[in-house]
């Protein structure tokens, strides 16, 4: 795909979860926890604040995960921004990375699993799960799709931390090396990003 976008994109992060906090230190499942991952006050605090960020922004179109978390998020900023919560467009795509059998582990053994090495997750995928460049591809076929049917629009796309960064790696032209020293500004929970 060109780097020359015909539409506008703001990304976000879903809002602060018990991710965040209580199970900080652990993987999440998927494609989400067996009770999922709801936003705590914060959270929604978080995704207010977005809103009003977004709010002169002439959102027209939302795309977003369809895991609860970026849903609850989605649905509070249309809310503000007088966006239609019916016309949000869900799509499996934009969820969070897939750890496979190693969802619900902590991350010690999840990070385990490549010896330590992070710069091997781009291509090796986990047994059921996959790598970070899985993940990418997928995030780039649904911009693909959009920037096929869509021109001139501002676009916002709900999200997690991984798909984003892999995102904003991508058009930042970032090698492997480049992409995890990058990922130390990983995308924070409630944050709005120009693409």
């Amino acid at each position: 795909m060109s780097l020359k976008l015909k539409n506008n994109y703001f990304l976000l992060r879903h809002g602060k979860n018990i991710h965040q906090t209580v199970k900080k230190d652990i993987v999440y499942e998927w494609p989400d926890d067996p009770e999922p991952c709801v936003l705590l006050e914060e959270g929604k605090a978080e995704a207010e604040a977005a809103g009003y960020v977004l709010k002169n922004q002439n959102i027209n179109l939302i795309f977003c995960s369809d895991i609860c978390r970026t849903k609850q998020t989605a649905e509070i900023v249309a809310e503000i921004i007088g966006f239609s919560k019916n016309k949000i467009i869900y799509d499996a795509r934009l969820r969070d990375i897939n750890w496979g059998i190693l969802g619900g582990k902590t991350k010690k053994q999840a990070w385990e699993f490549f010896n330590g090495d992070p710069l091997r997750k781009f291509e090796q995928a986990v047994p059921q799960g996959e790598s970070w460049n899985d993940c990418q591809s997928r995030m780039l076929n649904l911009l693909t799709e959009i920037e096929n049917k869509y021109a001139g629009n501002n676009i916002l796309i709900v999200s997690h931390g991984d798909p984003l960064w892999l995102l904003e790696c991508y058009f930042k032209g970032l090698n492997y090396e480049e992409a995890l020293k990058y990922r130390e500004r990983l995308i924070k929970t409630g944050e709005v990003r120009k693409l």
